[in-house]
């Protein structure tokens, strides 16, 4: 249970629906609510698909390019960190790939599910990097059930939160949504500094051993 926990909250606060409900009101605000509710479980597919390819295949792709597990967690660690720090400094948004044109032909596409919703709003390399230095660690049967399951989980919630986006925006308001963003964005800074501190620790094990 610790471990679904971990994970989920770890992938809650990488990805971060609720930063992405205002993106999400302002791209589907003209679509009738059945159309946002498709483009909300497509979105979450989506998502799921790509962390749980991003799980199992990442290793393969770290022994192709002969990149170790400890650079792997630095890198996504720097990488998690600056989106923590976006967060905090209310320019999320303006780094995950949205900006004014993309936003104006998002809208004019019948699906946006895919893009820029699920890449690169939602799955983007934090949570990529995230989960294949996740998988070197939990790997037997069970954790990599329970890992499944967590993935499977925030799915769901991304589903539940983009579906109520419309109203969420509505109790929340901008303040409401910043606040919590800014909350999330503290946690991912200390995910970020956890993965780059343990890669260096582990350097410098395997140095003097």
């Amino acid at each position: 249970m610790d471990l679904f926990i971990y994970l989920f909250v770890a992938l809650f606060s990488v990805l971060n629906p609720i930063g992405t409900v205002p993106i999400f009101v302002g791209l589907t605000q003209n679509d009738p609510k059945k159309e946002r509710s498709r483009i909300s479980l497509w979105t979450a597919i989506y998502v799921f698909i790509i962390l749980i390819v991003s799980f199992f295949i990442g290793q393969y792709v770290l022994l192709f390019f002969g990149i170790s597990i400890d650079a792997l967690r630095i890198a996504g660690g720097l990488i998690i960190v600056s989106s923590g720090f976006s967060l905090l400094s209310g320019k999320f948004t303006k780094k995950r790939g949205i900006n004014k044109k993309a936003e104006t032909e998002a809208q004019q596409r019948n699906d946006i599910a895919l893009t820029p919703l699920a890449i690169p709003m939602l799955a983007g390399p934090g949570s990529i990097s995230l989960l294949i230095a996740f998988y070197q660690e939990h790997n037997s049967t069970t954790e990599i059930i329970i890992s499944t399951l967590a993935i499977l989980a925030i799915a769901v919630t991304i589903f539940i939160i983009l579906r109520s986006a419309h109203y969420l925006a509505k109790i929340l308001g901008a303040s409401g949504i910043i606040a919590i963003s800014r909350i999330v964005g503290f946690i991912v800074i200390a995910i970020g500094i956890q993965y780059i501190v343990s890669a260096i620790i582990n350097i410098i094990k395997v140095n003097l051993s």
